[in-house]
């Protein structure tokens, strides 16, 4: 292998970059609602972000989005308190952003056939479950 790093997963990053931060941060923190995120926590998954994007590899970007996935589906089944909306969000963005590894060379999209998985399932729970508060 030569010391370049390999960059072509970058392509993908541009709507999880936007995205993630503020929802993830909510997840972290178990806000009831993404607003209510302290901005400290939201400004740093915003750096952490950054740094993966900029500094970090596949790899790297890759186990940070394990991470998101397991957020999501903790909060999908319940096991850890956080908003839907923002869990829903989250699993969306990782989900489609597994999905276009198809087109991509290397073993990505084999590597997150688990995570899609949970996550396709998470996504129809989130949206076919209401939020604590909305439940009749």
């Amino acid at each position: 292998m030569s010391g370049r790093r390999n960059l072509i997963w970058l392509g993908l990053t541009p709507e999880p970059e936007r995205e993630l931060p503020a929802t993830v941060a909510a997840l972290r923190t178990a806000a009831r609602r993404t607003a209510d995120t302290p901005v400290e926590a939201t400004e740093a998954e915003r750096r952490r972000v950054e740094r993966l994007i900029l500094h970090g590899t596949q790899h790297g970007w890759l186990h940070y989005l394990a991470e998101v996935t397991g957020l999501v589906t903790a909060v999908a089944a319940r096991t850890r308190p956080g908003d839907r909306r923002a869990a829903l969000r989250a699993a969306e963005v990782v989900l489609d952003h597994h999905r276009m590894l198809i087109g991509l060379p290397g073993p990505g999209y084999d590597r997150t056939a688990a995570d899609r998985s949970a996550l396709e399932r998470a996504v129809r729970t989130l949206r076919t479950t209401p939020p604590d508060g909305d439940r009749g």
